[in-house]
């Protein structure tokens, strides 16, 4: 039916209105302590074969994200030692985005005969739900990935192997309207099989 996704007051208009938001454009208000704990139950809702919980989020206060810059950048600077000044910015600014951040990680638990594909689905669903649930709450999100998130360096300040970063979530309020993307068209990436 045209139009039906334009209400978010149905779930399903809810799902269908969510929109990443760039961490640089995403600004105050963010989630506050009870909002995010709030979140992060949802997020944990996750379908996750074998109940394993293969994921971990960690909270970067805005006290700490000065420091975690600083690792982001000298981890950078130690396997790029020509990096130029622009990219050492881009850098120092990632990580002080947005008003909140959490670093999803995932936890494999690599003796459950859960095989560990299925257990990474379930951490690429757990930041899903991460997302979800901060849109309902009127926040937007951005998951972020880029180079410190393959970065053990970076990883070994939250966690280590076998665990990785799954990704960046910053989440705030945008400070302009998100923009819609184009979406996939459904006959291309639809189809019955036998058909």
């Amino acid at each position: 039916m045209p139009g039906m996704f334009n209400d978010r007051s149905t779930p399903l208009s809810l799902l269908a209105t969510r929109r990443s938001g760039k961490p640089r454009d995403l600004a105050a208000p963010g989630p506050e302590e009870t909002q995010l704990r709030q979140i992060l139950e949802v997020a944990a809702r996750t379908p996750d074969h074998g109940k394993l919980a293969p994921w971990r989020f960690v909270i970067v206060p805005g006290e700490r994200r000065t420091a975690l810059a600083r690792i982001i950048t000298d981890a950078y600077r130690a396997e790029r030692p020509q990096a130029a000044r622009l990219e050492i910015e881009a850098l120092e600014q990632f990580a002080t985005q947005a008003p909140v951040l959490v670093v999803v990680l995932s936890s494999p638990r690599p003796e459950s005969h859960i095989p560990l594909w299925e257990q990474e689905l379930s951490v690429g669903a757990a930041c899903m739900n991460l997302l979800h649930a901060a849109h309902a709450m009127g926040f937007a999100g951005g998951w972020l990935t880029g180079w410190a998130a393959y970065s053990d360096q970076v990883r070994d300040a939250f966690g280590a192997a076998p665990e990785r970063v799954a990704g960046f979530i910053f989440l705030g309020t945008p400070a302009k309207q998100l923009e819609e993307r184009p979406r996939p068209d459904l006959h291309k990436i639809v189809s019955t099989w036998g058909g």
